[in-house]
């Protein structure tokens, strides 16, 4: 584990509903849907690096069926937030279907308090990275988001043609 502070202002991504069950920056979702990198003990808060990562994220999870009402919001993370990079030469077969080296090292992550966030790669864009926001840690308190604004679907990402 190599903890870490950020040396300048980062942003993230996050798509939601904004008249849903939770608020679009919430972790109750991620307790009761446990994703790659959560349990229900460790509910975390799911970003991405970038807008295009986050609907690409909303894309694979929806199965062609674009839930209503999506709106994105921007978190802005300030210089000195503590993060953590998940080293993914250091755990194979991370990537599998079978999630538990996530789930495993992301519970620890998470109860040990090691940072406000974990940097992990995404699954269908491997080149880009999600950010894991842990909500009881100390720093996260630091993070601060837009009003969400509504995200504009081109039919073609989630249409299968003819």
């Amino acid at each position: 584990m190599n903890v870490q502070k950020s040396d300048r202002v980062l942003r993230c991504y996050r798509i939601g509903d904004p008249d849903g069950a939770f608020p679009i920056y919430d972790a109750e979702g991620a307790r009761l849907y446990p994703g790659r990198w959560n349990t229900p003990w460790s509910p975390v808060i799911y970003t991405s690096e970038h807008y295009s990562t986050a609907m690409l994220e909303k894309l694979v999870h929806a199965n062609l069926v674009m839930p209503a009402n999506q709106h994105f919001i921007e978190i802005t993370i300030p210089n000195g937030v503590s993060y953590e990079v998940f080293q993914t030469a250091a755990h194979p077969g991370w990537d599998s279907r079978n999630e538990t080296i996530c789930k495993n090292f992301a519970q620890v992550w998470y109860d040990e308090k090691r940072s406000a966030m974990l940097i992990v790669p995404s699954i269908p864009a491997r080149l880009e990275r999600n950010f894991l926001i842990n909500p009881t840690h100390p720093d996260a308190k630091s993070l601060s988001h837009t009003m969400p604004e509504p995200v504009w679907w081109d039919e073609r990402l989630y249409s299968r043609g003819t």
